[in-house]
């Protein structure tokens, strides 16, 4: 392209942020507009850039100015649904630093795009796409996937909100969205947004999760010979380096098993690798430049829908409690498991802006698991929506 790529940008909260200054110190590409209900928030954003535009609705910074590549980067679902679709209709490529969005309609933004003729991918920074690119390379090289894993630093299945006030203000986050972090929702989802690209599963529902010290224990801590030859989705618990991933392979080669013992790489068959960091919206431009100049995602729901992140009970829930938060909020957690229709998916409990909230029918004993006969949804929610885009599709 002779011409800088021109990037639209949703959402302005931390991640947001951190996107648009990367943007707008990338060479070969423009921050064309950033949108964002608050608009003093999107402002600072377009800042970064003297000729971004700054507004509150998607649709009219698309109808003021076409881009090339589209960022969703907001903390909703219902709402980044219909921003993705725009962006698909306007023949601008995706790039979703979203996992919730993801992980509920990344296969119906997959065939749309596709339809479209524009290419989806999730973000290059966040976990699962690190991981993504390392599993490419590391199949490359000739090893079977094993497992791909997160390292997580802290879970605590029942935080709240209120619960990590402080901790949310002290990293300029929402307390819900810290909250989803704590309690494991968030791991559990970008888990299965790549198991849903790789054909992965979990060994168990919400994955085993053993504590460590360091990442090298991962060969130690997993009976591997009881895997599924597909490869599967786990993490550890409190191992350095934190913030890493990790990916074991195999390699039965007996030609190539002496230099990876010279390459410091161990015995074998099973062998580490990982990355000590992710970079998010570091990594961003770098996902951009893939779909628009390469036509290459990062990482897309190859797989369909392999597994799906459900619900479970934070406490004991009365019937007739309305769901206020799903994903980070004080009534349930999310764990990944293989896709069972009779259980309800976290994301699509979250309430759209303004929108009726889904109710109990039943009461929940702590820990248990939501099926769709305990909920009443509120029409025209996010699951009849998925309903809906299923059918067109």
């Amino acid at each position: 392209m002779k011409q800088p790529i021109r990037v639209g940008l949703a959402g302005a909260g931390c991640m947001g942020m951190g996107i648009a200054r990367q943007i707008a110190r990338t060479p070969g590409m423009h921050l064309s507009w950033v949108a964002d209900t608050d608009l003093a928030s999107a402002e600072m954003a377009a800042s970064f850039d003297s000729s971004c535009r700054a507004g509150v609705s998607v649709d009219q910074m698309f109808d003021r100015e076409p881009v090339d590549a589209f960022v969703e980067s907001t903390n909703t679902i219902g709402p980044a649904l219909d921003y993705c679709l725009r962006a698909i209709e306007e023949r601008a490529h995706l790039v979703l630093m979203n996992a919730e969005v993801d992980l509920a309609f990344g296969p119906e933004l997959l065939a749309a795009s596709d339809q479209q003729g524009v290419m989806m991918t999730s973000d290059a920074g966040d976990q699962h796409g690190v991981l993504a690119s390392m599993i490419h390379e590391i199949e490359l090289w000739g090893f079977d996937i094993v497992q791909a894993g997160n390292i997580k630093g802290f879970l605590n299945r029942y935080a709240t909100a209120e619960d990590l006030m402080g901790e949310a203000a002290k990293r300029n986050l929402n307390p819900i969205q810290c909250c989803a972090y704590t309690d494991g929702t968030k791991l559990n989802i970008e888990m299965a947004v790549l198991a849903n690209a790789m054909g992965y599963v979990p060994v168990r529902e919400g994955m085993s999760g053993p504590r460590a010290s360091r990442v090298e224990q991962a060969l130690d801590l997993f009976d591997f010979s009881k895997y599924p030859s597909l490869g599967v989705v786990d993490y550890l618990l409190g191992a350095e380096p934190g913030g890493g991933v990790y990916v074991i392979g195999r390699c039965g080669d007996e030609v190539q098993i002496p230099y990876l013992s010279y390459y410091k790489l161990g015995d074998g068959p099973y062998y580490l690798f990982y990355r000590p960091y992710h970079l998010c919206h570091l990594e961003t431009p770098g996902a951009i430049a893939r779909v628009v100049l390469g036509q290459d995602a990062v990482l897309q729901p190859w797989a369909g829908r392999v597994t799906e992140v459900y619900a479970r009970a934070k406490c004991d829930l009365p019937a007739g409690t309305k769901i206020e938060h799903a994903i980070g909020g004080d009534a349930f957690y999310g764990m990944i498991d293989c896709c069972s229709p009779a259980r309800v998916p976290i994301a699509l409990l979250e309430c759209e802006p303004g929108g009726q909230k889904p109710i109990l029918a039943r009461g929940l004993q702590k820990d248990e698991p939501l099926h769709w006969e305990d909920v009443e949804m509120p029409s025209g929610h996010l699951g009849d929506r998925l309903a809906h885009l299923q059918a067109e599709l």
